[in-house]
């Protein structure tokens, strides 16, 4: 596998759909889950694309796509989602790569904090958060479906 300077993250589009969302069903196998249609990969790409923010990025190597991650920023706070890189391309810096790009990004524009969840099952996102300087807020989080 290439060393991980020949990692190039650029800004999704429209024709990197689709392998995004293979790379979701395989990173993110809660995705899908027809119990919880927010997670729905193919609609949530779709509708960030839509948003038009330009905080959502793609990680490529050896023109494979191999890495995502998408911001978002209210004015208030900003928050990281769908971190995720391919098995084969872990523990090369890629994820760290791609967060401080999110982070940068927001910071940008004026975001004073960032904000991301992690399912509490997920204790190997949770070590790598935290080794990426994040800390655990003492919040629990709410959720409501409203369509």
């Amino acid at each position: 596998m290439p060393a991980p300077s020949a990692t190039a993250i650029s800004s999704a589009t429209s024709a990197d759909v689709d392998a995004i969302v293979r790379l979701w069903a395989l990173v993110f196998p809660e995705y899908g889950d027809p119990r919880a249609p927010q997670r729905a990969p193919r609609a949530s790409v779709e509708r960030k694309l839509a948003f038009g923010d330009g905080l959502f990025w793609v990680a490529e190597r050896g023109g494979e796509l191999v890495g995502t991650v998408m911001a978002g920023y209210d004015g208030h706070r900003g928050w990281i989602y769908s971190l995720g890189v391919h098995p084969s391309a872990r523990r090369l810096g890629l994820g760290r790569e791609l967060a401080v790009t999110a982070e940068r990004a927001l910071a940008a524009l004026g975001c004073p904090k960032v904000n991301l969840q992690v399912f509490a099952s997920n204790a190997a996102a949770q070590a790598f958060w935290r080794r990426a300087g994040w800390v655990e807020d003492a919040v629990l989080s709410f959720g409501k479906r409203v369509g």
